[in-house]
């Protein structure tokens, strides 16, 4: 009986003991605000006066995923946690005891979308189920580049499937792996994608910064409907080696970020030449290792910016903060010039068989990367798989699946004819050819429209886009948030000639610094949302 009282008795203590714990880390026991909006720069400088350390940064960002995106308004934005993250956070601090700064990612937290490579404990899945349990054992070029910096991945963030390129009627920010991801502001509205992981983990504040890709607005689109900074780089700056793709052509990572100078520290950070990638080898290519020299409140003092006309009308209220937007832009300094300049007749359908095409070529190279690990060698092999799971084909089918896998190789004509009428269209004669003509430094249109209801028997409902223009040209794209309708946030793009990130930065901190809409997320439901309406 004495027995039985001691065990009785330790195994009380050892619950109490948990208890203890689990409180020690609970709302009102641990206090994480101190988390929200705070700026790359302010972490860093809190590492170095010791304010806080990046163990307890690392924790408090985690302690907030499994608060806002496990359990509370359950945002499942992110699809797996990097189980030495602690550790990494650890021996970043002990360096930095040491005297030992990486630069100014050092100890700073990052969540990847989960179809970048990571050498760690966590599978990379493109949200399909087929790679649930896929360890690729290797670093991406970006991740290898954000450990040298010093930065702690914390895991890996829920993305539409396949990056939104598999099926009709999907509902950006679901996957068979991480389910639907939802929109912060108010939790039944979608997050866009296919960087909705990304984008909401920057939003709800449980990262500092994240990395999303983009080949058709997947950066943009998810940072405009989650109030926050998004960059796409120009193809080739940022490499894709890694990465599973859709096209080698207009693929690219970039920063998702909720201020313009984190997105200009993050890029610094990330520009780098690549063996293993071509397009990051091209002749005219342009790095550099600082995009922060162009962040001036004054910087749109003489610039001329070409406002696109023909992105408007798809919702009058946006177009009345894209008139707010005009006129804070002439009062700063620029000259905002009225252009219609429609994309242009076939560049859309040209550039959707050059992305059926290098999906294929690209998807299959990446499953032969994986070597016997490979669960499929090809294409026709995954729509199989799908065909015989109960999740995956549940709400929508696989019809870009199908389609990329009757395509040819990169040698047929029809191929090289579309990849070349669609950059001749978007490039010289398309975004090049308006800028030389009205003399601009860059081009402008709404990003989008209000987020939609998440509807996994429709699908997504677009009100309106600019992403094509810099997504088929390859150029860059920077949005930033310019207001709200009622209590969803809307961004402005801003977007021009290849390589040009740096005065499209400038830009976009001048209008951010002057106009300050970016405001964080109160996780509404509809109910509460129709109240404040």
């Amino acid at each position: 009986m004495k027995k039985i009282k001691q065990i009785y008795l330790l195994s009380l203590l050892m619950a109490l003991s948990a208890l203890i714990h689990s409180c020690s880390f609970s709302e009102g026991k641990r206090d994480t605000s101190y988390l929200e909006e705070i700026s790359i720069s302010e972490l860093g400088e809190g590492f170095r006066n010791g304010q806080f350390s990046i163990k307890k940064v690392t924790e408090d960002y985690l302690l907030r995923i499994e608060r806002l995106d496990k359990n509370g308004p359950k945002l499942n934005s992110i699809i797996s946690i990097n189980p030495d993250a602690i550790k990494i956070a650890e021996a970043l601090d002990r360096e930095l005891a040491e005297g030992k700064e990486r630069g100014p990612l050092h100890g700073i937290p990052v969540i990847l979308k989960d179809n970048i490579d990571t050498k760690d404990s966590m599978p990379t899945t493109a949200g399909a189920l087929i790679l649930k349990h896929s360890y690729v054992g290797r670093d991406s070029k970006i991740a290898e580049l954000l450990r040298e910096a010093g930065a702690v991945i914390l895991g890996k963030s829920n993305l539409s499937e396949w990056a939104n390129f598999r099926g009709n009627l999907s509902s950006s920010g679901w996957s068979g792996v991480g389910g639907q991801t939802r929109n912060p502001y108010v939790t039944d509205r979608n997050p866009c994608g296919s960087s909705s992981g990304s984008a909401v983990a920057v939003s709800a504040n449980l990262c500092a910064f994240a990395i999303g890709t983009e080949t058709k607005g997947s950066i943009v689109c998810p940072s405009n409907n989650n109030g926050i900074v998004g960059l796409k780089p120009t193809v080739g700056l940022v490499s894709r080696t890694g990465i599973i793709p859709i096209s080698f052509t207009q693929d690219t990572p970039g920063p998702m970020t909720r201020s313009v100078e984190d997105a200009a520290i993050v890029l610094g950070a990330l520009a780098a030449t690549d063996s293993l990638d071509s397009m990051t080898l091209t002749s005219d290519a342009r790095f550099l290792k600082d995009y922060s020299s162009a962040l001036d409140a004054e910087f749109l003092k003489g610039k001329r910016i070409g406002l696109l006309t023909n992105i408007s009308g798809f919702h009058f209220k946006v177009d009345s903060l894209m008139s707010d937007v005009v006129s804070f832009l002439r009062g700063a300094g620029a000259e905002v010039v009225e252009i219609n300049y429609p994309l242009g007749a076939g560049v859309s359908s040209a550039s959707f068989k050059v992305m059926l095409y290098e999906f294929k070529d690209g998807l299959e190279k990446y499953f032969a990367s994986l070597g016997d690990n490979a669960p499929v060698k090809t294409i026709e092999e995954l729509i199989e798989f799908n065909k015989n799971d109960s999740v995956e084909l549940k709400f929508f089918d696989q019809q870009l699946l199908e389609m990329a896998a009757q395509m040819g190789s990169l040698e047929d004509k029809e191929y090289s004819e579309a990849l070349a009428f669609m950059q001749k269209k978007t490039r010289e004669e398309g975004v090049d050819r308006i800028m030389n003509e009205h003399k601009l430094d860059a081009l402008m249109a709404p990003t989008g429209g209000p987020a939609w209801k998440t509807d996994l028997i429709n699908g997504d409902n677009f009100l309106g886009s600019s992403s094509s223009f810099a997504a088929i040209s390859g150029y860059p794209n920077i949005t930033v948030p310019m207001g709200f309708i009622a209590e969803l946030p809307v961004g402005v793009s801003f977007f021009g000639r290849a390589w040009s990130e740096d005065k499209l930065l400038g830009i976009a901190y001048a209008f951010e610094q002057g106009t300050k809409q970016r405001r964080a997320p109160n996780y509404l439901n509809s109910f509460r949302f129709r109240k404040r309406k």
